[in-house]
């Protein structure tokens, strides 16, 4: 083969990565699971006071162990973990890193007290549970979040928006952070973390994927 030959066959093959990785609505492996959208946070000042207690909601990394006060909430917590294990069987076959992924996102929701069926509904939305899906925008991981969050809580290593807990850690206290903000209203917060606040599209999505993840009684 030719020098010009494998040069247009390398770039070709480099184009047909990024097409696989990066596309307009955040779905990291075009063609497998449904369409989905990319987070686009706005970045928006924050005083100080806010920054300052953003900042202290991501900084402990300390692994994600489920704590119960009474032995009925860690029932409920093992019934949750084996339904959503099931469930998320066909997206994530192997065992162990699907179960730390359900713990994962057990802890970080309630420490962040959000429901684990709103979280697993957004991730389901923004990325379709790929862990290296990137939008066009730039957002990240499992919950599609901005690189400029990590500039604003964080050292500004964007590339830990690829690690589960720290990518669930910051989505998690982002949406609480915007609930505060909208003073609980689910749909503006909703569109605030898709950056399409005031739009039903993407809050409809999410909550209609929520509902799928609620436990059944």
């Amino acid at each position: 083969m030719s020098r010009r030959a494998w040069a247009l066959s390398s770039t070709k093959w480099t184009l047909g990565l990024v097409g696989m990785y990066v596309s307009p609505w955040g779905d990291s492996l075009s063609g497998l699971g449904a369409p989905v959208f990319a987070g686009t946070q706005l970045e928006e000042p924050l005083i100080d006071s806010v920054r300052t207690a953003l900042s202290a909601s991501v900084a402990n990394h300390a692994p994600p162990v489920p704590e119960f006060a009474h032995l009925e909430a860690r029932k409920h917590y093992l019934k949750w973990l084996g339904y959503m294990d099931e469930r998320l069987q066909k997206r994530k076959p192997d065992f162990a890193l699907r179960q730390e992924f359900l713990q994962t996102v057990w802890y970080e929701s309630k420490r962040s007290g959000l429901e684990p069926s709103l979280v697993l509904g957004l991730i389901q939305v923004e990325s379709n549970f790929r862990k290296f899906a990137v939008s066009s925008a730039g957002a990240r991981g499992f919950m599609q979040v901005m690189p400029f969050w990590v500039r604003l809580l964080g050292d500004g290593d964007a590339s830990k928006l690829f690690h589960m807990q720290t990518n669930l850690r910051f989505g998690c206290v982002i949406l609480r952070h915007y609930l505060e903000i909208e003073q609980g209203q689910l749909g503006m917060a909703l569109g605030r973390y898709n950056g399409s606040r005031g739009k039903a599209a993407y809050p409809d999505a999410v909550m209609a994927a929520q509902r799928s993840w609620k436990l059944e009684s």
